[in-house]
């Protein structure tokens, strides 16, 4: 772990990957060691860090304990479902049937509030992104790139392979914990 300062109260952790940032924003929030804790893709930031030594305590191999469940309803309909059948040899009944077995978990957030890059689809499921994004892709999108998958919590441009869609709210202001999918999340599609 590389430790690098950010502002007068903050540090960087460069971790290496998703799982590993996950894992250590998980075990440091158990700590209060910031008072802001935020994991990206080979990252964490430690915003308003109280004492770096704390730190030290934490080890790679350390498990990240199971987060809640959700489960989201999908209508299997997207623009790139019969792309995505093909790339996975199957049809697109097979996709739906891959995509609904599988448990994938939260690692990060990013890109828009809301929106959750989850983990769990296996190596040889990976899709490639659309070589040039969509000017609009609608809210509740639910699409792979490469061995992630996410929703769009809101309407914008994306690049991603788009297999279904969502009534799910996965931001909401209002609520407790506004984001649906926060990281250590783990979520369950589920077709309607």
């Amino acid at each position: 772990m590389q430790l690098r300062p950010v502002g007068p109260r903050a540090v960087l952790a460069e971790v290496g990957d998703a799982a590993t940032a996950l894992a250590l924003a998980t075990w440091a929030r158990g700590r209060v060691v910031a008072e802001e804790i935020v994991p990206a893709a080979e990252t964490v930031l430690f915003d308003g860090v109280a004492d770096l030594s704390a730190l030290s305590g934490w080890s790679p191999t350390d498990a990240v304990p199971d987060g809640p469940l959700v489960e989201i309803p999908v209508e299997y309909d997207g623009p790139d479902l019969a792309y995505v059948a093909a790339a996975w040899g199957t049809d697109e009944d097979g996709v739906v049937r891959r995509h609904t077995s599988l448990e994938l978990v939260s690692e990060f957030c990013g890109f828009a509030p809301g929106f959750a890059y989850l983990a769990g689809l296996p190596g040889e499921l990976a899709v490639p992104r659309l070589e040039s994004p969509r000017p609009r892709v609608a809210a509740g999108s639910v699409g792979l790139a490469g061995t992630w998958c996410g929703v769009y919590p809101t309407a914008s441009p994306g690049g991603w392979r788009l297999i279904g869609r969502t009534d799910a709210v996965l931001w909401d202001a209002g609520r407790d914990d506004p984001a649906l999918l926060a990281p250590g999340t783990r979520v369950r599609f589920v077709a309607r």
